[in-house]
Formats: structure tokens, sequence, C-alpha cells
């Protein structure tokens, strides 16, 4: 049985059709067979030696394949990084989150200046970097901070670090998130969106924070902390779960990042239990901006840095490897205008350190593999089976 588990999670790294693309209007989505199929063949050795061509159909390597894989598909009435992430850990969303394509209603706007003492501006459905820049100027000069959202169930707010310094950013993201999008307006998350730099060039920072609903279901997070073990967050793995269940968080500010912090956990105070580690820049940096170049790059760098945390698992340690949704999937919509979103792809499912038959299954089926490899029983009423192959 295993000491240690990684859960190793590539946020929009989809590898393919789902079963229910279509009603998302995502027929023939494929994450990383479109960075391919734009960009050239992704060298990629280590998540190939694992399974990848295999499982998302793009060019193998000589190498045989040594890994155990499998696809998975999520339940989850949703394609955003809440519903994922929770249906990963035992939590499938049965009710979508409300989205808001034409911005958010009257009522929620007023409750958001009452509440917070401030006025905004945008309220829209848009891109995080062009609305920044379209409005940063006008932010700059009334000091009203930049409210957007986008197909995903998030209310956005977005500030220049010299104008609203981020703890009163997050102070208004806190009070959005407990006062402002309740009821009927509970949306998966509140993001603060900090930025600094001067007009026409602006810049995001790494000090992004979430604000998630609250889980309304037992998560396995709770289950392994039952048994006295670890449960360790790394990048924004804390927010995502509203920190629940979680006994350890280290947010972080990139891929690269979040891989040092997994090797400097796993060489460190990470002994028993769980680390579940979300790489955000696939998604953020990349896919939600239709950058297909920087995605491959992205996925090439993470693959050097994949190997070198391959070399650090002992006979104790499990690695597993997957992804919640798909993106970077095509340049704009039915109408013609540029397509941001997320996209329903069925994921990568990979092994490092068992030997045993996998099956393919559902996102909701990882955490009860996780049990079943460390030794532990899954409860009854929670969902999901184990992928392993009687």
């Amino acid at each position: 049985m295993f000491k240690r588990v990684i859960l190793l999670v590539m946020d929009s790294v989809g590898i393919g059709h789902a079963t229910d693309a279509g009603a998302f209007g995502d027929e023939g989505a494929n994450t990383v067979g479109h960075i391919e199929s734009v960009g050239g063949t992704l060298r990629c050795p280590n998540l190939k030696r694992l399974g990848l061509a295999n499982i998302a159909n793009i060019k193998a390597d000589d190498e045989p394949v040594t890994g155990l894989f499998g696809r998975l598909h999520e339940i989850s009435r949703g394609k955003d990084t809440t519903s994922g992430h929770w249906e990963l850990l035992g939590h499938p969303v049965d009710v979508p989150f409300p989205t808001f394509y034409e911005g958010f209603p009257k009522e929620v706007m007023d409750a958001f200046t009452r509440e917070t003492g401030y006025g905004y501006l945008g309220n829209e459905v848009a891109s995080g970097t062009e609305i920044i820049e379209r409005l940063g100027e006008e932010h700059m000069k009334t000091g009203k901070p930049i409210v957007y959202t986008s197909a995903d169930s998030v209310f956005q707010i977005a500030a220049h670090e010299d104008v609203i310094p981020l703890e009163e950013l997050y102070r208004i993201c806190k009070i959005t998130r407990e006062k402002v999008c309740v009821g009927d307006y509970y949306v998966g998350r509140i993001i603060a969106r900090p930025f600094v730099g001067e007009l026409g060039h602006f810049k995001r920072t790494a000090n992004r924070h979430d604000y998630s609903r609250m889980p309304e279901k037992t998560l396995y997070w709770e289950i392994l902390q039952q048994h006295n073990l670890q449960t360790i967050g790394v990048g924004k793995i804390g927010d995502i779960y509203a920190r629940v269940g979680i006994s350890e968080s280290y947010p972080t500010k990139s891929n690269s990042h979040g891989m040092n912090e997994a090797a400097r956990l796993l060489g460190g105070t990470f002994k028993e239990g769980l680390m579940m580690i979300n790489l955000v820049e696939f998604d953020s940096m990349y896919g939600h901006r239709r950058n297909v170049p920087g995605y491959k790059r992205a996925l090439e760098d993470f693959d050097y840095q994949l190997g070198g945390l391959l070399d650090l698992l002992t006979e104790d340690d499990l690695l597993l490897i997957t992804a919640d949704h798909g993106n970077a999937e095509r340049m704009s919509d039915a109408n013609g205008e540029p397509f941001t979103a997320h996209t329903t792809n069925l994921v990568p499912f990979y092994i490092v350190g068992a030997s045993v038959q996998l099956r393919d299954g559902r996102l909701a089926d990882i955490a009860p593999t996780m049990l079943d490899l460390m030794g532990l029983e899954k409860p009854s009423e929670m969902d999901g089976k184990t992928l392993i192959a009687n």
C-alpha cells in the first residue's frame, strides 16, 4: 500500500471528445490534439511514455509505453474548474452553477455598490487581459474596480495594485462572496484579478485569489484527515475547495513554481497522505488567451519538470495525473467572436507506481482509486468506484 499520493491536475489539458460535448457546443473537442495539429509534434517524452499518444490521438514516440493510462469523463453539470476539481474528490456537481452571459443583473450590481462602497466599470463578459487594457485608464482615473465574467460561473474583480491595494481588493471580493453573490447568484468563484503597469502595458500579477463556493458534500480530503493523514494543496487548490479538509496550502505563481513546490515537499515535510497540485497556467495563460504556441511550450516545459519529479518518487509513492476540462479548441465562436471559454473534453488519467489493470471511468472515480491503493475503505455514501479492474 502507498503512504504518499500525489494528485497532479493539468488544468484544461483535455484529450478528446466527451459523450456530452454536444450539449455544450463542443463537438470534436480535443485540446491536446488541437495543439499538436496547429503547433506541430509535441515533444513530451515523459507523458508519451505514460500513454499520452495512445489516448489523445497524437503522434507517438518510438519508445514503448510503460505507464498505466485511461480516459475519464466528467459527470458534473458543467465544464468549469470548480466542478471538475470537486468531482475529483467525491463531490460531483448535480445542478450547474449560475452563469451570466450578458453581465450581472442590476440587483446584483446594486448590492455590490451598497455592500462594498465602490462603483464599478464593465459588468460584461470579457477576456481579462482585454478588458483591463480597454478600461484600465478609466479605472486609474476613477478608482472604480473592473467587474467582468465569462462562460464560467465567476464574478471577477480587477484592480491596479496602486489604485486598490491587494488587501482592499481581497476585502471587496470577500464581501462579494458573502453578501452579493448569494441565493440565485451563488456563482462558483469570486476572483480577485490584480494588475500593475502603465496604460498600454498593464500586466496581471500572480496575486490572484479565488473565493469558492462552499462544498455541500463530504470531500475525500476529510476522509484522509479522519485517518490523521496530511492533506496538502499546492497552487489554487486551497481556493478551489474553500480550504475545506486541507491542512496545508501553498499558493504558487506559475506551473514551474507548482512543480518546484511539489518537489520541495516530497523531499521535506510531506510524509504520509495526499498532496494535490493544480497547474493553472495551461488554462489561464494560454487556453483562455487562445495562445496555442504558448500552450505547446507549457506542455513541453511541464514534461521536462515531470521527469525530475518522477526521479524523486519512492516505492511508497503513488503519482496520479489528470485534468479537469479542456480549452484552446478554436479561435472563434459561431458568431465569429473570439472564443475563450472552457470546452468539454475527456481527460487523461495516468498512474505511476502501481502495477494494476485500469478501466476508463469518471473523474469521480479517482478518489476511490486512490483510497483503494492506500488500503483505505471508501465510505459507502460517497460517489465513485475504483478504476482498478478486477
